[in-house]
């Protein structure tokens, strides 16, 4: 029968993976390490070979770095308040505004908050009320804003 390490062994070795992973940038020695202490607590509780430690090993580290994935999916996963670096324009998706210069034959301009925009859309007259429906480069792509009917807040109900 094959001896192998010794409990104690697979928790430095998790240890000190757990303290690379703080100066390895990018790295994921934390889910490796992870695996070791699994290890190191099932020859604990069980007192495996050689051959069961590098298979627990093997398998609690590939289930934990399958974990990692879905964790650090979960958390870089992009957020709508996100300022996306080199597309700030995208932000402007779903904003509403005033046309300032009629669309005409499908070109014109819009006024979104303090800033006057290229506009492409159908023909509008000047001052309907627009959303934007896509941003191609500095041109925003827009359409009617037809916000939904609110009841007259005057009209009592029957009683």
């Amino acid at each position: 029968m094959m001896a192998g390490f010794h409990w104690w062994a697979w928790i430095i070795l998790a240890g000190v993976l757990g303290l690379a992973e703080l100066h390895v940038p990018g790295s994921y020695l934390v889910w490796i390490a992870l695996g070791a202490a699994v290890t190191g607590g099932t020859d604990a509780a069980f007192n495996l070979d050689l051959t069961a430690q590098i298979g627990t090993f093997a398998l609690a580290s590939a289930i934990s770095c399958g974990g990692g994935y879905f964790v650090y999916r979960w958390v870089s996963r992009p957020h709508r308040t996100d300022v996306v670096l080199n597309e700030r324009n995208r932000l402007l998706l779903g904003a509403r505004g005033m046309v300032c210069e009629p669309l005409v034959n499908g070109e014109g301009k819009v006024r979104i908050a303090d800033g006057v925009w290229l506009a492409a859309g159908p023909d509008l007259p000047q001052g309907t009320a627009i959303v934007v429906t896509a941003v191609h480069g500095t041109r925003l792509h827009v359409d009617a804003y037809r916000a939904q009917r609110v009841e007259d807040a005057t009209e009592t109900p029957a009683a």
